[in-house]
């Protein structure tokens, strides 16, 4: 299905998302101008949660969630447990530290990000799409407008190495 531009900034989002969980999975390949060590992916994790990925849970939480909620039971229920990942994503990136399990935590972020993810776009995106209607549709694109100004990803930047 067709992402309706209300939700295109977040898919868009979902994109750089889907490169860093690769990035952060065990042997992952190597990509130009992004960091290959360990520590430097750990790293890198902590700068894009800050930059991005922090801003875009909130931008689900505030401006997308509140007109999903209440709509339907099980969108209700998806929704709560894309809640609960935005917690458990941030809280292991954030407790990360260089220690001798470091490759299988960014490994378990990897998945856990990717399989997230994969929910939004397949499961709750297209579903919103059918539930929502153009009016409420068009107020959360104009919410976007206000809420983003018009930047790079971190990723992007880093692999053009302008980081």
């Amino acid at each position: 299905m067709k992402r309706h531009p209300a939700l295109i900034p977040l898919s868009q989002d979902h994109h750089h998302g889907l490169f860093l969980a690769q990035l952060l999975k065990r042997n992952a390949p190597e990509y130009l101008g992004l960091p290959k060590d360990l520590p430097g992916k750990m790293n890198f994790a902590k700068e894009i949660f800050h930059k991005e990925l922090e801003h875009h849970f909130r931008d689900e939480e505030q401006l997308v969630f509140p007109y999903l909620k209440g709509k339907d039971v099980e969108l209700d229920n998806l929704i709560a447990e894309i809640l609960n990942e935005h917690i458990i994503l941030k809280e292991k990136i954030l407790s990360l530290d260089d220690n001798p399990n470091l490759i299988d935590q960014l490994d378990e972020i990897g998945k856990i990000l990717n399989e997230h993810i994969r929910k939004e776009e397949r499961v709750l995106f297209e579903k919103a799409q059918t539930i929502l209607n153009d009016e409420e549709l068009k107020m959360i694109e104009n919410k976007f407008d206000e809420s983003r100004p018009q930047t790079k990803s971190c990723i992007i930047k880093a692999n053009n190495k302008q980081l």
